[in-house]
């Protein structure tokens, strides 16, 4: 197997070409997208377009001997049987579809290599921004812009938890996550579209927080993987709210429970307070 510095560089110049292709469309006319809809998600040519140039780049390159690849367009239920590789290349060709659709910019491309179920490389690439984030495992996490410029990343502090901002959704939003979001210690908000983006405002000092609650649904391995690596990577910390690490390639691709990101500032606080906060609103609707 190649040198992991070897394929992030491959990686690295497949996200920046996947940026390109996904820049194309975005700015072409809006009805050439053709949106259909997978599970009540949006879908679009771009989606399977970037989908597609990403696979063929990786398989042509490092083969499927030693990885297996989960990507969000041509996943399939009965995968999970077959992902029995150590290794597995996790990837969302279009994180932010609604976001693309809406023309909000805030749509991201994210590329995740896992072994033994927990992310070693990761990029994100944002491509209206035209910046790439990338990581590896103890490698730390930089971000490169269009220029070929690379800077390392390092979340920033905060002395009071009061001052921390959230980093919340537009969409995927309920009333049992608002009820969390409205009793935690900070109530500074910003809005933001995919989770890549989520992420960059944290490690671009913006934002400090991100917290996901599945409901009827949960996000997905491929939303989650990349980000978590370039968050932890440059300071910070992504764990379930009872701070056991996230797994993948586990044969269930979704992350149930309560997810917590954060710059590392109070995450263990906030973490016990989330709990607390859930616990009360299953009380009172109980009742």
């Amino acid at each position: 197997m190649q040198d992991l510095q070897e394929i992030l560089l491959l990686a690295r110049s497949i996200s920046w070409e996947a940026a390109d292709i996904l820049r194309s469309y975005y700015h072409k006319n809006y009805n050439s997208l053709e949106v259909q809809y997978k599970d009540s998600d949006p879908v679009t040519i771009a989606d399977v377009a970037v989908n597609n140039y990403i696979l063929d780049k990786l398989q042509a390159a490092l083969g499927n001997e030693n990885f297996v690849y989960i990507s969000e367009e041509t996943y399939k239920e009965e995968q999970s049987k077959q992902l029995n590789s150590a290794w597995a290349w996790i990837i969302d060709p279009l994180d932010g579809t609604r976001d693309f659709i809406e023309k909000t910019g805030e749509y991201a491309i994210h590329i995740a290599l896992v072994k033994a179920h927990r992310p070693v490389l990761a990029t994100v690439a944002v491509p209206e921004a035209e910046k790439l984030y990338y990581a590896t495992k103890d490698g730390g996490a930089f971000v490169e812009t269009s220029d070929g410029k690379s800077t390392a990343l390092k979340v920033s502090p905060r002395d009071r938890i009061e001052d921390l901002t959230l980093v919340v959704s537009r969409s995927h939003r309920n009333e049992r996550l608002n009820y969390l979001l409205q009793n935690l210690p900070c109530q500074n908000q910003k809005s933001v579209g995919s989770v890549g983006c989520k992420i960059a405002t944290i490690v671009e000092h913006q934002a400090d927080v991100y917290i996901s609650l599945s409901g009827k649904s949960a996000p997905k391995d491929w939303d989650i993987a990349a980000p978590e690596l370039i968050l932890t990577e440059a300071g910070g910390k992504f764990t379930h709210f009872d701070s056991t690490p996230l797994q993948y390639n586990t044969g269930d691709i979704s992350q149930w429970g309560g997810l917590l990101a954060s710059n590392g500032q109070f995450h263990q606080i906030l973490c016990q307070d989330a709990q607390t906060i859930l616990r009360e609103w299953e009380k009172i609707n109980s009742r």
